[in-house]
């Protein structure tokens, strides 16, 4: 059978269980006695590995195997969750991350063997168990204890027996007068391991360790090479008197009753809520169930070409107006007002289904946190809201890059260390706050700490000596605009390069990137108590409402959700300050950007007139006065891209057609400003 036609579901709905699965393990790391947490990492795990089986991915379906092993015995209380299990889980979720890409882009596995991973998993099962108490420091084990397998162990013993390898209890006596016997048993544990794995120990192997054994010990071990080969090894170590090997039966007919047993249990545990719980959760569990059973997965590029059809729908119907504007014709204006309606209506709804939760962005970061904390010694607290905002799908593949820089410039840059907040009387933990918010047409999107802020002082020093700025134009500098040097391409106020920062690339992409999208970056500072970086985007990069301005002979769009509001200034109140046109409006002196100019148009009638027509746009808390020829009206536009060969034109931010056939360019204001 092809599995090739299964292949994008199985990419599609892996990576939503691994991003499931790194939020299940950020929630044990903080409550690792949470069963609601651990069953959930194991239906993960177990449901990996049955579509990586299925598909034929065995590298996925052998760790996975492992990881339920591991899962399954911390909740039989076998192991006790602490913080190197879970960054072993963690490896685990990298390494089927990066399987899983590679599959994607290459149809194969990861070329990284998993057995290092599963070596560490097979090492957390040698534990000691967390339910069995730990004896005394001068109790010795009885040197005819004898080994006694679980369930568990029972299991695993048959699932060797089907994969063709056979498990042995093999007991191992040392000479009476033995040196160092934790050093001997090691190299008999090496040894072993060379030609198999082992799965159980009598004594438990931190006795072994703390030598805490007679003359001899017991392994259990699966293999498939021949006893007599590997006992022939173990007995040529020095000071090994024999190694008896017995081979381990398990009793066949129990493999049903305990796989039933297992999966009944792992039902009972997934169905069954706490006795506790509210009614209300489960409620709300049952609303996104009954949610999930309605969705379909739709390919993104489906949906790019019915907003194509919903742009050029709305272009006929502005061209409609037109026309309906022409004639008296009254069936002829009720039609075009219905038809507005409609067009309107089904853009909203097409917009809706582009629009995607930033959650699927926000998750990735307290992973990134959790890193960067232990990398660099610090406590972060990383808190986020409004992971439920919505964005269009083609900004929100686009705004994950931005956001990781700002939230690695905030623990590394941001942040202190512990000993200097403690110096400074503030909390050891530092504390990240993540937020996103919908703001009239806008989304925003704030990253804050309550670190150190940005030296203003140290920007400008820096800005001098990397050639940016001169000293004179620094004294004249004010905070807000020193900050603004942070954005240079090349700058920054590291000392030093690390693997975090130093090589001045950090902000600059963000900036880049976020313009790109025909938002805006903004910083509030506090020196001593943190930052703020707040970034603004469109809602939609598709359809915006525009304010339509000719200038000479051309036509223009402004976009109206930038603009805050139209005035008529007279000329002979506009001054030239350090060679820069400013007017006083509403007790604040605003630049005059005359849009003919900067655009190079001819025949620009607002040239020597008296009275000017200015649109007053803003950029954050900058504002600045559009100087046009006239204005035509707002109207609904579709935004087309310029294209490969006209891309990276100054102040032009796309084009637009309009009803008429006629293009139109749409300003790109955030370039003028």
């Amino acid at each position: 059978m092809d599995m090739n036609q299964y292949l994008e579901i199985f990419i599609e709905e892996s990576q939503e269980h691994l991003q499931g699965l790194n939020q299940s393990l950020l929630g044990l790391e903080t409550n690792p006695k949470d069963m609601k947490i651990l069953n959930e990492i194991f239906r993960v795990a177990h449901t990996l590995k049955g579509m990586a089986g299925t598909m034929g991915y065995t590298g996925i379906t052998s760790l996975t195997h492992q990881m339920e092993n591991v899962l399954d015995a911390i909740r039989n209380g076998k192991v006790e969750v602490n913080t190197a299990i879970v960054d072993i889980l963690f490896e685990c979720l990298d390494y089927l991350d990066n399987s899983i890409s590679a599959i994607a882009n290459t149809g194969q596995e990861s070329s990284n063997k998993a057995d290092a991973i599963i070596a560490s998993l097979n090492g957390v099962l040698l534990k000691k168990p967390a339910a069995e108490a730990k004896r005394p420091d001068n109790t010795e084990v009885n040197k005819n204890e004898t080994m006694k397998l679980n369930q568990y162990e029972e299991n695993i013993v048959r699932k060797a027996g089907q994969q063709g390898m056979s498990a042995y209890e093999v007991r191992v006596m040392l000479v009476n007068d033995c040196m160092l016997k934790s050093a001997r048993a090691f190299i008999v544990f090496q040894t072993a391991e060379r030609y198999g794995e082992i799965f159980k120990a009598v004594p438990k192997v931190e006795d072994i360790e703390d030598e805490k054994f007679d003359n001899e010990f017991t392994i259990a071990i699966i293999t498939k090479e021949h006893e007599a080969l590997i006992k022939k090894e173990l007995e040529s170590i020095s000071e090994i008197v024999e190694a008896r090997f017995t081979k381990i039966e398990v009793s066949p007919e129990e493999e049903n009753t305990n796989t039933v047993n297992a999966e009944q249990e792992l039902q009972e545990n997934e169905a069954l809520a706490p006795a506790n719980e509210e009614k209300e959760n489960s409620e709300e569990s049952q609303g996104k169930k009954a949610k999930m059973g309605k969705t379909v997965r739709v390919d993104i590029d489906r949906l790019d070409n019915l907003m194509n059809l919903v742009s050029e729908l709305i272009i006929i119907k502005t061209r409609l107006e037109g026309v309906g504007n022409d004639s008296k014709n009254q069936d002829m204006t009720e039609a075009v007002e219905y038809l507005e309606r409609i067009t309107t209506s089904l853009h909203d709804a097409v917009m809706k289904v582009r629009m995607v939760p930033i959650e699927r962005v926000f998750n990735r970061f307290p992973r990134m946190v959790r890193d960067l904390s232990k990398d660099l010694s610090k406590d972060i607290t990383l808190n986020m809201s409004g992971e439920e905002t919505e964005l269009d799908r083609t900004v929100i593949d686009e705004i994950g890059d931005p956001l990781i820089h700002l939230i690695r410039n905030a623990i590394d840059h941001g942040i202190e260390v512990k000993e200097e907040r403690v110096k400074n009387n503030k909390p050891v933990n530092g504390t990240v706050h993540l937020r996103a918010y919908q703001d009239g047409n806008s989304v925003v999107i704030e990253v804050e700490d309550d670190g150190k802020g940005i030296d203003v002082e140290k920007v400008k020093k820096k800005a001098i000596e990397k050639g940016i700025i001169s000293q004179a134009d620094a004294n004249e500098l004010d905070e807000k605009n020193a900050i603004e040097l942070l954005f240079k391409p090349g700058f920054s106020t590291a000392d030093k390069v690390s693997d975090l920062s130093g090589r001045g690339v950090g902000l600059d992409v963000v900036k880049t990137k976020i313009e790109s999208l025909n938002g805006i970056v903004e910083v509030e500072n506090s020196k001593g108590k943190g930052s703020k970086f707040i970034i603004r985007l469109p809602l939609t990069l598709a359809i915006i409402q525009a304010l339509l301005v000719t200038i000479g002979d051309e036509k223009y769009a402004i976009p109206l959700n930038v603009i805050r509001d139209i005035n008529t200034i007279n000329a002979s109140t506009i001054r030239n300050v350090h060679g820069q046109d400013v007017v006083l409006n509403r007790n604040s002196v605003l630049p005059i950007v005359r849009l003919g100019r900067m655009l190079e148009v001819r025949n620009v009638a607002s040239d020597g007139a008296e009275e000017l027509t200015a649109v007053v746009v803003k950029k954050g808390e900058k504002n600045a006065a559009f100087i046009v020829d006239s204005l035509i009206g707002q109207q609904e536009i579709v935004i087309k891209t310029l294209g490969k060969f006209l891309s990276g034109i100054k102040f032009i931010a796309g084009a637009t057609i309009l009803g008429d056939g006629q293009v139109a360019l749409i300003v790109d204001t955030n370039s003028l400003i």
